[in-house]
């Protein structure tokens, strides 16, 4: 009889495999060296059991890590479940690390092998570890070669086995590795499934990478858990035309791209008369001829995630009928703790969280906001090898410190305030949440990345802008000559929608630089380096 709560990875594609053995499993969107362009979950479960027992015969064991370090494709989904199937850990690997980065997380782990196609090979470690080859290349073990006849070894998998071992950075570096269990992954996708209607009709297109782990659970393991289809492309060009040859019914982006999708949709919408006359009176009526456009009707709603979204962007989309969910999560929660409704008319809020997990705020200040804590299946074993600071988030009742700030409604809803560590406290005791600030100065078209802190005048704390400029937006305009003073007056416009307080005050606390702002391996801005120091302007 069945003891867990929760499916292990292997027993959930079992099950899928078993229902839905013709349906496309995975799909790739650009070719791949040595792979066909689709598996279906009968040939996906074929190739993960050929490549089990290969890593088994090269000597992979239960508790083992094997890393991938890939952009996401079908070798890709067979070499992690392969891995999981045996009861080894999974490292994903982000392809843009460096190979001192990629060394130290080999290293700390104590990855016996790391799959990557062949122009990633020179960045990994070349003694000690097996290289697999995702494309039959010469150098490395042929990915091939490891597809062996006969079966895999019968691991026995409780839920509470580690199946990813993922290392998330902060902005002051430092990776720490995050022991997600079997259990914390399906309990992450069957509360996602409780509340957002997933069916084997469904085809998802994502550009969030798999080894993100947004990526992996809800555009790789959500599909896979239901038997939909999962589709993969890092090109934003083609994203339309990808859409509708594959009659895409889910798409999950980041708010950069529904920010610049959402002005161009509007832009075609108002460049006729008639568009202009139907918008105001009959949105959905126009919002039904976009997605006809897009996917001849197919599209069911476009999923949000990595950092904020502009609460005017999404209720545009809703407003014309096309579904857009905002989520929230950590990789410390398997991702997601929550997502709003896709037509939620509630500006800012990502919702309650997903059945299963609790959520609560503690040092709550006057302005409603405190620090907001997670409870339940979703939350991490732990931090590996590092005890001391797993302590430091979760305490004595199982609480994760997430070190975000929040505000909760009455609804149960979450509003995203910023991070703790983040605030400026200014003289009168107010607080501003420079994400808020930099939500808002990165509508202007002259910005083309933002990064908001404290600063001092006098003694005191103000609130100050560090900007990257967007040259070509400045030089289309005519201020190529004076950027600063373009951007300083389009920011006077745009924060007279934030209370008075959290503005900038004077065109000094706005500071150029020249180049994007260094990033961490999930894009977060080093933050830790603009604490002060120069910085290039034309003031």
């Amino acid at each position: 009889m069945r003891q867990n709560v929760y499916m292990t990875i292997p027993e959930f594609q079992a099950r899928t495999t078993e229902r839905f053995p013709d349906r496309v499993a995975v799909r790739n969107t650009k070719e791949k060296p040595q792979e066909p362009r689709e598996v279906t979950y009968s040939e996906l479960e074929s190739m993960t059991s050929k490549l089990a027992t290969g890593l088994a015969k090269l000597g992979i064991r239960k508790n083992d890590k094997v890393g991938i370090m890939s952009r996401p494709r079908i070798r890709f989904a067979a070499a992690f479940l392969a891995i999981t199937r045996l009861g080894a850990w999974v490292i994903p690997l982000d392809p843009t690390l460096t190979a001192s980065e990629v060394k130290d997380i080999v290293d700390r782990s104590g990855a016996k092998a790391v799959f990557a196609p062949s122009e990633l090979l020179e960045r990994l470690p070349q003694d000690g570890i097996e290289l697999i080859n995702f494309d039959d290349g010469d150098e490395g073990t042929p990915f091939s070669s490891l597809l062996l006849d006969g079966d895999p070894p019968q691991v026995k998998i409780e839920e509470t086995d580690i199946a990813v071992l993922a290392y998330t950075s902060g902005t002051t570096g430092g990776a720490k590795g995050v022991l997600l269990s079997h259990g914390n992954i399906a309990a992450d996708i069957e509360g996602c499934i409780k509340v957002m209607p997933i069916t084997e009709q469904d085809a998802f297109l994502s550009i969030a990478p798999w080894h993100h782990i947004l990526g992996l659970t809800v555009t790789l393991l959500v599909p896979m858990y239901t038997g939909a289809l999962a589709m993969y492309t890092d090109d934003y060009r083609s994203i339309a035309s990808l859409m509708k040859k594959n009659e895409v019914t889910i798409f999950t982006g980041v708010p950069k791209l529904y920010h610049a999708m959402y002005e161009k949709l509007i832009a075609q919408v108002r460049s006729s008369l008639l568009g202009r006359m139907m918008l105001p009176i009959a949105p959905r009526l126009v919002g039904r001829k976009i997605k006809d456009s897009l996917t001849d009707g197919r599209l069911r709603f476009f999923i949000s995630g990595s950092a904020p979204l502009d609460p005017k962007v999404a209720l545009g989309f809703r407003r014309l009928g096309i579904g857009l969910l905002e989520g929230y999560g950590l990789t410390e929660t398997s991702p997601v703790v929550c997502f709003c409704d896709p037509f939620s008319r509630k500006a800012g809020s990502v919702g309650a969280p997903i059945p299963g997990a609790e959520a609560k705020l503690i040092d709550v200040r006057e302005d409603g906001v405190g620090e907001l804590l997670i409870r339940g299946p979703i939350v991490m074993q732990g931090y590996y090898e590092n005890h001391g600071a797993t302590q430091e988030v979760i305490d004595d009742e199982g609480w994760f410190h997430t070190g975000d700030l929040a505000v909760i409604d009455s609804d149960g809803e979450i509003y995203l305030k910023g991070r703790a560590k983040h605030v400026i406290v200014l003289e009168s005791g107010k607080n501003v949440y420079p994400e808020e600030v930099e939500w808002e100065l990165s509508r202007i078209p002259y910005i083309e990345e933002v990064l908001v802190r404290g600063g001092k005048l006098n003694g005191q704390e103000v609130v100050q802008a560090v900007i990257y400029p967007n040259e070509e937006a400045l030089e289309k305009d005519g201020h190529a000559d004076a950027p600063l003073q373009a951007i300083w007056d389009a920011i006077k416009i745009r924060q007279g929608r934030l209370a008075p307080h959290k503005r900038i005050r004077r065109k000094e606390d706005v500071i150029l630089v020249d180049e994007p702002f260094p990033k961490t391996s999930t894009m977060d801005i080093k933050r830790h380096l603009y604490k002060g120091g120069n910085h290039v302007s034309d003031a």
